[in-house]
């Protein structure tokens, strides 16, 4: 038996003694109560909860590992996803791979512990929509309390304060004909937004870790 053979056997025999975790990915848009053109990725939120509740359920698993590259999507949707994962029993953690952008922030803080790799990307700004809106005091004064309900979710989920995510967001001079930021892995870092920085290996061993102390 080669040595690197050797290291595999001996790394899943500790898996399995550790505990075993499920893994579920949030990938292209999320989908909301539209569906999605043909030929889109889209991450279905009505195919995600009741897993997450028979992952939370199920005595087969005993935490989750959340894998995101999306580029954002539907906000009550994603909003309805990240508060499924953080009132989970079972430790979670969460992987931002590629990108986690919009309401794949508050996806990626949604776990009780955070990754990003290095070139990964998060694009944080206001609230946006497409089609036809009514012009009236109403309907600005509900963009802003989703606004809310966004910011305040991401500051109680992750270390970054509410007042330097608005800024993030309100940002005028990083993105082109928008408003916002778009922050690369190691500023999430800096930010506050996510917990570390790292890939595969470190976002499951620390799975593990917290899969070991729940068992306790």
């Amino acid at each position: 038996m080669t040595n690197n053979t050797q290291n595999n056997t001996e790394n899943t025999r500790e898996c399995k003694k550790r505990g075993k975790f499920r893994c579920i990915t949030l990938v292209g848009q999320i989908e909301g109560h539209y569906s999605m053109g043909e030929g889109q990725k889209a991450t279905k939120y009505e195919s995600i909860l009741p897993e997450l509740v028979d992952i939370n359920t199920n005595g087969d698993s005993d935490g989750l590992l959340i894998l995101l590259n999306t580029v954002g999507g539907d906000v009550e949707a994603g909003l309805a996803i990240a508060e499924m994962i953080a009132s989970m029993d079972k430790p979670t953690v969460s992987l931002v791979l590629g990108g986690g952008h919009s309401i794949g922030v508050p996806l990626a803080v949604s776990a009780r512990r955070s990754f990003i790799v290095p070139t990964a990307t998060m694009t944080v700004h206001p609230v946006r929509i497409s089609g036809t809106v009514v012009g009236a005091p109403q309907t600005f004064y509900y963009f802003d309390r989703m606004q809310d309900r966004i910011l305040n979710f991401v500051s109680e989920h992750s270390r970054i304060a509410p007042e330097r995510l608005r800024e993030l967001m309100m940002k005028t001079d990083e993105i082109a004909t928008d408003i916002g930021s778009i922050i690369d892995g190691r500023q999430a870092v800096e930010e506050g937004i996510i917990d570390e920085i790292g890939g595969l290996s470190q976002a499951t061993r620390a799975l593990l870790d917290m899969i070991n102390e729940y068992k306790l």
